[in-house]
C-alpha cells in the first residue's frame, strides 16, 4: 500500500484539499479493465486510447461533466448459448472515470478497430492568463504569452 505525506503541501499551498483527497483515493483503487493509455500530445493536448475489444460503438458511452470524464461500456446480452474451451476476451461491462484538471475539455472521440480514442485540450480563458501590470502605468495591462522556446 502506498501512502503520501502531504504535510509540506499544506504548509505553503492553500485550497489543494481536493488534490490531496484525489491522491489518497487513487492510490487505493486503480481499475485495470479495460486497458488504456494516456498520452501527452503537446503542451496543452492529451489523448486517451482505450482498448475495448468486443464492444460495439453503440455499447460505449462517454460523459464529460465539469471536472470528470466518465466512460461506460455495457455489453448487449447475447441470446446465443456458447460453450467456450478458452475465454480470453473479457467482454464484461466496465466503468472508467478520469479526473480532469481545470479547463481541460474533451474535443473528439473516435472508435476504430476496437480502440476508443478521446482527444482532450486545455483551453485557459483569456481572463485567467497571466498579465503584466505596469507600475504607475494606470490602465496599462498586457496579457503575457506563455510559449516556450523550441
Amino acid at each position: 500500500m502506498r501512502t503520501f505525506d502531504l504535510t509540506p503541501l499544506y504548509r505553503s499551498a492553500i485550497g489543494f484539499d481536493r488534490l490531496a483527497n484525489l491522491l489518497e483515493q487513487r492510490a487505493d483503487a486503480q481499475p485495470s479493465y479495460p486497458p488504456y493509455n494516456i498520452e501527452l500530445v503537446s503542451e496543452d493536448q492529451y489523448r486517451i486510447v482505450m482498448a475495448v475489444a468486443g464492444f460495439d460503438r453503440s455499447e460505449v458511452e462517454i460523459i464529460a461533466e465539469r471536472d470528470s470524464l466518465h466512460i461506460t461500456g455495457r455489453k448487449q446480452k447475447d441470446d446465443q448459448q456458447r460453450t467456450y474451451l478458452h475465454r480470453g476476451i473479457a467482454a464484461r461491462d466496465f466503468e472508467q472515470r478520469f479526473q480532469l484538471a481545470n479547463h481541460v475539455k474533451v474535443t473528439t472521440a473516435t472508435f476504430n478497430n476496437g480502440m476508443l480514442t478521446i482527444e482532450l485540450v486545455r483551453e485557459v480563458p483569456e481572463a485567467l492568463k497571466p498579465r503584466k501590470i505596469v507600475i504607475d502605468g494606470g490602465d496599462n495591462v498586457q496579457v503575457l504569452e506563455q510559449r516556450q522556446a523550441a
